[in-house]
């Protein structure tokens, strides 16, 4: 009888040994799945903008094994992405990822993740002061020079012109008669490769001449609209059309494939965008567009994670990357013109190679 108690104890005992076993054993697994990753806050203008799905993707894959985003659809709208932010900041999230709807909304998130002491990373729109003058010291900015865009795309246009000038100088004059599709009124980006697309072709000695100039907000459908209205004004004296980004380059394509533009009759018009979206690289490659400018989603997405990672971990946000800051709290991703020459380097960026 004896015996029999003490193997039921010796059971009990293993069977206990085993059960707490198992519970530090899923314990580990539960840690190891939600892993001991940082939580970071992630706020997009709008998730249906071409340019930033595709840099969401870049950062989703930058994060696996590293990090866990919160991600969250701010709908264009910048009263529910300071709502998005008060919230994230209650979860308590170890940084910040914010790609702002309105770029002069910057030192108002900034404050409230200063009183939090959680650190923010500002990714593709920009502070138009500079993130140098924004009050927060783990504050930095990811994305570009926005004249660089502006600058590349009137060297792209200023060479296609000059190659193909007798073709598509309609009147012959010697000018570029064209029409620009403009991003959002006040958007750093919008301003500054509107200004220097056209000031880079005339420092390269080519006249331009305005015919209209209106803002399609970056949208395909309303760039549709405006081009449609524009060729109904115009028509054959539209020698080109300018764009601020694809997705606009995209919409006024469609209306001029619409109006019997790129044909078999071979009517053409030159169409030039920024951000080397793949659905432009097709139409570049089935000769529809003559060019773009790459806004390296991969780059920005990478380095945005990269840098709020560093941050919730309490290092230097430049710890272990081959990014470097400027002298206004800035990683600039740099941009590359893109023609049917060298699709290559666009297609690399958005993995499709």
């Amino acid at each position: 009888m004896k015996m029999k108690k003490i193997l039921a104890g010796l059971l009990a005992c293993a069977m206990l040994a085993s059960m707490a076993a198992c519970n530090s054993s899923s314990n580990k697994e539960t840690q190891a799945a939600s892993g001991d990753l940082p939580l970071i806050g992630v706020t997009i203008y709008k998730y249906d903008d071409n340019f930033m799905t595709y840099t969401r993707t870049a950062m989703e894959n930058a994060a696996k094994g590293v990090a866990t985003l919160n991600m969250n659809d701010s709908a264009n709208d910048q009263s529910k992405q300071n709502d998005q932010i008060d919230t994230l900041i209650q979860k308590g999230v170890k940084a910040l990822i914010v790609n702002l709807v309105d770029p002069s909304a910057a030192p108002t998130i900034a404050e409230k993740a200063k009183a939090a002491d959680i650190p923010v990373v500002f990714v593709n729109k920009e502070y138009p002061e500079g993130t140098d003058k924004i009050d927060y010291d783990k504050c930095v900015y990811v994305g570009t020079t926005s004249e660089e865009s502006g600058i590349i795309q009137g060297e792209l246009i200023a060479s296609a012109w000059e190659a193909n000038k007798d073709a598509w100088d309609k009147n012959g004059d010697g000018k570029i008669q064209y029409v620009m599709l403009m991003g959002e009124i006040g958007h750093p980006d919008a301003e500054a490769r509107t200004t220097y697309s056209i000031k880079t072709l005339n420092e390269k000695g080519i006249e331009t001449e305005e015919l209209a100039n209106q803002s399609a907000t970056w949208d395909a459908t309303k760039a549709k609209e405006l081009m449609e209205t524009w060729l109904g004004k115009f028509g054959d004296q539209i020698e080109m059309v300018i764009a601020n980004n694809d997705g606009m380059a995209m919409g006024a394509i469609e209306a001029l494939a619409g109006n019997g533009y790129f044909g078999s009759d071979g009517k053409y018009m030159p169409v030039f965008g920024v951000d080397a979206l793949p659905e432009a690289l097709d139409l570049i490659e089935a000769g529809k567009m003559a060019g773009t400018v790459l806004n390296n989603p991969l780059g920005q997405g990478t380095a945005c994670v990269e840098l709020a990672v560093n941050y919730a971990a309490g290092k230097d946000p430049l710890d272990g990357t081959e990014w470097t800051l400027d002298d206004t709290k800035a990683v600039r991703v740099p941009y590359v013109g893109i023609t049917v020459d060298n699709m290559d380097i666009a297609k690399e960026a958005y993995g499709l190679k």
